[in-house]
């Protein structure tokens, strides 16, 4: 059958698609009102592979694995590729793709639509790497300005981009797809944690680890991978905690579902140490959510109004560890408040969905025909 390429587009983003669930539903979501998505990424050694997928899928072998050299490479390889692809429509995940999606569009004339994962220029990563906060500022300021079409993760962020370069982006939350919950028996076993995403600086594993030290009869599971992941291990060591903690690595998304339902707790503990995680809005909170598990998260404005609004957990009051220890004994043996939060979980895991959330996505392609 022959491709219609008014309705082609090009989703590009920096990581190898496996554990990205935001670019997969989007596709999805393209899928249903009549485009054909290819979703385009990278591959290295430690990639996973991909499980089947209803859309195409383009993952370009790197030379360079991290740094400005990665950088420098994808976008040319990026750019390159949309220059001669047959879409007609560019969809740029985050700052690192835009500026490829940015030049083929200018060049070729096609639409260009920007979705916002975080404040890019704002992560803490780039906290002590001022010359490469900087180009990546420029290449903001230049681009920013020009988007007609664009979208984000959290009314905070937008806010910012409006205010900033009067960017009106719509607001899409990262809701996970709708899953049944399996009823388990095993109520007696012992009590497990969760925390999911990636292992870098100001996420308050360091603490959470620590704290580990003073709860009993708890295992803390931990999927991810990041730049901090070997610093985690030999925090553990040092504390001899090794009995207590279970690192996971990266596993496709599919099944990363199935483990969180099984946990008594999942924690989402960013620190506020720049805008990027102030505005934060992570995709973890909302998986948690829809595993229906209690959640325990930073005092920051989005997690908060998401939490108190819905009532599923607690915030934390410090991240002392014998403070962080003691309320999270206390979150797990309160039966009482854990009941009130089963009930709100399930209201909450039926409403914070994608299948809602997705028509003010597919409102926004809808208006570029």
């Amino acid at each position: 059958m022959k491709t219609n390429h008014k309705k082609r587009i090009i989703i590009s983003v920096t990581n190898d698609l496996s554990t990205d669930q935001r670019i997969d539903k989007v596709a999805k979501s393209l899928l249903k009102i009549g485009y054909s998505p290819v979703l385009v990424g990278f591959i290295k050694s430690k990639s996973l592979e991909l499980s089947e997928r209803a859309y195409e899928t383009k993952r370009f072998r790197v030379w360079f694995t991290s740094g400005i050299l990665f950088y420098a490479e994808y976008n040319l390889r990026l750019f390159l590729y949309l220059l001669f692809s047959d879409a007609n429509l560019f969809l740029s995940n985050d700052l690192d793709t835009l500026f490829a999606n940015y030049l083929a569009s200018f060049i070729r004339k096609k639409t260009l639509i920007y979705d916002s994962h975080e404040l890019f220029t704002e992560q803490p990563e780039l906290e002590n790497r001022l010359k490469v906060k900087k180009i990546w500022l420029k290449i903001e300021q230049f681009i920013l300005p020009k988007i007609s079409n664009s979208y984000t993760v959290s009314a905070s962020i937008a806010r910012y981009y409006r205010q900033k370069y009067g960017l009106r982006m719509e607001v899409i939350r990262n809701f996970p797809t709708k899953r049944k919950k399996p009823l388990f028996s095993d109520k007696n076993k012992e009590k497990q944690i969760i925390y999911q995403g990636m292992l870098n600086k100001a996420r308050g594993l360091e603490q959470l680890i620590v704290a580990m030290k003073h709860i009993e009869n708890t295992t803390l599971h931990i999927f991810g991978t990041g730049e901090i992941e070997e610093k985690l291990h030999q925090l553990i060591e040092e504390k001899q905690l090794s009995d207590k903690i279970c690192f996971h690595g990266r596993i496709h998304f599919e099944k990363l579902h199935e483990y969180t339902q099984k946990m008594d707790l999942g924690v989402s503990l960013e620190q506020d140490i720049g805008l990027s995680y102030r505005y934060a809005l992570p995709n973890k909170l909302f998986d948690y959510i829809q595993a229906e598990i209690p959640v325990l998260v930073s005092p920051l404005p989005e997690m908060r109004a998401i939490v108190e609004e819905y009532d599923v957990g607690a915030i934390v009051d410090s991240f002392e560890e014998k403070k962080l220890a003691a309320q999270i004994i206390q979150i797990l043996s309160d039966e009482k408040m854990n009941e009130k939060w089963q009930k709100n979980l399930k209201k909450a895991a039926n409403q914070l969905v994608w299948e809602q959330e997705e028509t003010k996505l597919i409102a926004v392609f809808r208006s570029l025909s």
